[in-house]
């Protein structure tokens, strides 16, 4: 337990706590701007209620997406110096341009978004919506882009220093995994928003409250999903591809394929397998032979390139590669039942008398969550060694003078944050479900004497039984 192993687990702990907010906002902010249009075209009330529910989770989320986020930049100065002195000349300007583009888009209509229902016409209110879902897909925009340059760099130059400089900027945003890894990541934001409004509303109709509320949403959520989670599959099916040709090592540690079998035979498909790194080799392997093939090359007798090919400091983990990619696709394939299924029965309208369906969406409400970070564990695990794909080693990334306590201290003072913190947004993120979707007046506040903003996390129309659950 180094300081550089230490580095690596916070790292990845805080990185996987943040992921799961930027990813839960992108598509909510999108689900809200869907709903107040449907609310503006149909003039419906209860999309207008569906609206301020979400918009509360919105906010709160947000707000803890913007916390861990600045955490997790502070340790590029304090635990990966190098790689900041290294790599900062291109890395920097790719996350100064996401705040100059996207954070102060988002930052300037937030505040209406928020704060101006009532107070601004409805239309620039929902201008302001649509502003905000915009800035979270051009923040995504950059963050894949300098994160897939790590992946995949190009257009760089590196002086007599070893310090990597820009040679070509259109080269370096547009590196070659950039599109797959940009489109793979939307549609997982989107996914996984999308589970989380369809578990929700599964949960209100399974208890039968805010039943109107809830068919909308079910319905919405069945009808996009059955789009998005195939679409999801062909695009992961490109990035594979795109994975074989710039990284083989971390697709033969997906497949845990070590040895290149005979000339013809093909790859076999590895269903479960034990990894055995010390040996090189898998224990109780179940396997298809040449389904690998087809899968990973579209040939029946295509091959790719094994582990043993590779040195042996310069093989990614198996395991845990190995497992979250089949946990990640054991869970697509269970959306994608799921929405079929969902979609068969809507279309002959008993969708919402199929207890078995309802409960199938309550028990998927977070699977989004999971196949996101066990995918996001295939991309970032499969790259090691590497911190820069085959040009920086992780442990020459580390800051030098960096020391075990040291970490363990900062280690101890995230969590300790993060448990308060984020414990207290979570709870009341839950307060608000449990509550649900309650009437909104669209008038104005006659009856306060005054047209200060709302805060927008108060519940103004609980009943009193529920007061305090105002902020």
């Amino acid at each position: 337990m180094d300081a550089l192993l230490l580095s690596r687990i916070q790292f990845g702990f805080v990185i996987s706590f943040h992921i799961m907010f930027p990813a839960f906002t992108i598509g909510l902010a999108n689900w809200l701007a869907f709903c107040e249009w449907r609310w503006l075209k149909t003039r419906d009330s209860v999309w207008r209620d569906i609206y301020f529910f979400w918009l509360r989770i919105f906010a709160i989320s947000f707000g803890m997406g913007v916390v861990s986020g600045i955490v997790m930049s502070f340790q590029f100065g304090t635990n990966w110096a190098v790689l900041s002195e290294r790599a900062g000349n291109i890395l920097g300007p790719l996350m100064t341009y996401e705040v100059l583009t996207a954070f102060f888009l988002e930052a300037t209509f937030l505040g209406v978004m928020l704060f101006g229902a009532k107070k601004v016409p409805e239309k620039l209110h929902f201008f302001a919506t649509c502003m905000v879902a915009l800035g979270t897909l051009i923040s995504t925009f950059w963050i894949i882009s300098a994160n897939s340059w790590m992946h995949t760099p190009a257009g760089y130059s590196i002086n007599a220093g070893g310090v990597f400089e820009p040679a070509n900027w259109w080269a370096i945003i547009f590196n070659p995994s950039f599109p797959y890894r940009l489109a793979h990541m939307v549609l997982a934001a989107f996914i996984t928003t999308c589970f989380v409004v369809g578990g929700v509303s599964a949960a209100y109709l399974w208890r039968r409250e805010h039943v109107d509320a809830a068919r909308k949403m079910l319905k919405m959520a069945v009808l996009f999903a059955a789009i998005t989670v195939p679409t999801q599959i062909f695009v992961g099916d490109l990035h594979g591809l795109e994975v074989h040709k710039y990284q083989p090592a971390k697709l033969a540690a997906i497949e845990a394929h070590w040895e290149q079998g005979e000339p013809g035979a093909g790859v076999p498909l590895v269903l479960f397998a034990l990894p055995d790194m010390d040996n090189g080799r898998n224990n109780a392997e179940i396997a298809l032979p040449r389904v690998g093939s087809l899968i990973l090359t579209h040939s029946w007798a295509g091959e790719i390139a094994p582990l043993k090919a590779v040195p042996r400091d310069e093989r990614p983990p198996v395991s845990p590669v190995f497992f979250s990619f089949r946990i990640m696709v054991g869970l697509g394939v269970a959306m994608l039942a799921l929405a079929w299924l969902s979609a068969l029965q809507l279309r002959r309208g008993r969708l919402f008398d199929s207890r078995w369906l309802i409960n199938g969406w309550r028990w998927m409400t977070f699977a989004g969550f999971v196949a996101l970070l066990t995918g996001w564990y295939v991309a970032e695990i499969g790259r090691q060694p590497w911190v820069i794909y085959g040009l920086l080693r992780t442990a020459h990334a580390v800051s030098p003078m960096l020391t075990t306590g040291q970490v363990i201290t900062s280690m101890a003072a995230v969590l300790a944050a993060y448990s308060v913190i984020f414990g207290a947004g979570l709870w009341y993120i839950r307060k608000l479900v449990r509550i649900g979707p309650l009437p909104h007046d669209p008038g104005p506040d006659a009856e306060h004497g005054d047209r200060r903003p709302k805060r927008p996390l108060s519940v103004d129309s609980l009943p009193e039984e529920n007061a305090g659950v105002r902020l």
